[in-house]
Parts: structure tokens; sequence; C-alpha cells
């Protein structure tokens, strides 16, 4: 059954029909033309996203998470150029993504599927980010850090792991420097790191002591993990970025090492 489109049409939307074999017209089709969903979907526009997506299946195939609760790159990106973009803003599948990178790596055409699913994080009002994310990100402009630890637990947890350290056979005299101002290497820390898995830290240091690396760590804004990077709020990321600098700028030290 042939379908005729009509006229370009730059302005309006057409409403196209069909009838089935019994003779009932079928629901109407609205193609959108791209001129209206350019000003009705920012999206659309974005820097990231260009009309060159051959639905190849690409990234879909390189992402881990396809298939996860309806999760799939290429969807997301058909959706932009849907200009669909209440419906991604509105939905989990920009929150699914793990910005692994992998659908770019395998994108022939080179489009930014993660700075797309990031600009649409950004495009979501903060109450609506999930709990966990949006709680770090307060956390850590109010604390310095994504668990809002205390500057004094985080030093005692820090000289503690330091302490298991010097009990090990070749490392009687490591210390943790703390604030040390000069010092070549500033290093900044993984929360969970501090939180949950202290053993980590051993492992680095240990390397560092070997290699008679000069090396230090801030007591404060030690944070290690911008969630204002993954959550697409910008002002976040500077600000967690900028103190960061301030650090280095304060102890005086030219280096950064940054494991996150």
């Amino acid at each position: 059954m042939a379908r005729s489109y009509g006229p370009a049409d730059n302005t309006t939307d057409k409403g196209l029909s069909d009838k089935n074999n019994n003779g009932k017209t079928m629901e109407t089709l609205t193609i959108r033309k791209p001129s209206v969903i350019r000003q009705q979907a920012p999206l659309r526009d974005s820097a990231h996203v260009t009309d060159m997506c051959m639905a190849c299946g690409s990234c879909s195939a390189g992402c881990p998470l396809t298939g996860v609760d309806g999760f799939d790159p290429r969807r997301i990106i058909r959706m932009v150029l849907m200009g669909r973009d209440e419906e991604l803003i509105a939905s989990r599948l920009p929150w699914l993504c793990t910005m692994c990178g992998k659908c770019e790596h395998a994108c022939p055409m080179g489009i930014s599927i993660i700075n797309t699913i990031r600009t649409i994080r950004g495009m979501v009002d903060r109450d609506k980010v999930p709990g966990m994310i949006h709680k770090g990100v307060e956390l850590c402009l109010t604390t310095g850090n994504n668990i809002g630890l205390p500057e004094e637990d985080f030093v005692f947890i820090i000289e503690d792991v330091g302490a298991e350290v010097a009990a090990l056979p070749g490392f009687a005299d490591f210390q943790v420097p703390l604030d040390k101002k000069g010092a070549n290497i500033l290093h900044t820390l993984h929360n969970k790191l501090v939180n949950t898995q202290n053993e980590d830290l051993v492992h680095w240091w240990k390397i560092f002591h070997a290699a008679k690396e000069d090396w230090t760590i801030p007591k404060e804004n030690w944070e290690g993990v911008n969630w204002g990077l993954f959550s697409g709020d910008d002002e976040a990321m500077k600000i967690s970025v900028g103190r960061i600098v301030e650090n280095m700028k304060k102890l005086e030290i030219a280096n950064l090492m940054y494991p996150e």
C-alpha cells in the first residue's frame, strides 16, 4: 500500500492516515518535520548529537547494560532525534548508564553518546535526581566529600590505616603525610576507600613508600569522585574541581593524582 507524504512542509507537522483491508481508517501518524523538532526539543540541536546515526547497533552491542530495564544507547539517540526530550528527561534511562564510554568507542560515526546522556541528566530538576547521587552532591558541596565525613573522623581513619602499613615488614618508618606543603603529588581519594574499603589505600601507599615519592593528602576537600560531573550538574562540578585546584595552590603542589 503506497503512502503519500505530500509536499515538504518545514513549519508544521503532517497528520497521515491509511485504510486497512477492511476499509477502516487506521490511527493517524504524525510526521514531525526537523525544524519543528528543533524548536520544541533542544536536545536535537545539542553539539553532541548529529543526524549521522545509521542505527547499526554497534553502540548497543558494546554496552554492558543493553536490555537491562529497557536500556539501549541506540534507543536514547533515536529518541533525541525524534524530539522526545521530555520523555527522556522524565525516564530512568539516562540514570541507568554507567558512563563507561564503550558505546562511543564502538560508534563508527563518532556520535558523542556519553555527552548526550550527561546533557539529559543536566536537564533533570535537581530534586528529581536519584537520591544517592543527589545527596552525595549536596554533601560534597557542604562538607567537601560525598559521604559527609567530618575532618576529625577522616584524619582518624587515615592515620589508623597508616599505622597498619607501618606495622608491615619494611615499612616501620611509614607515615601518611597530611597537608604537606611543597609535596610533589596531591593525592585525592575515592570516598569508598575511606568509608568501607580501607585496605585498597594500603596498595597506593606501599607503592609511594617504595618509590620514595613525595606526596600528601589534604585534610579538607579530599574527595576524588565528582558526582557533579556524572549528574550533569555543571555548577557542582566546577566547585569540586575548584576546591582541588585551591588545595594545590595552597600547598604549592604541581602534580595531582586523581584515582577516580
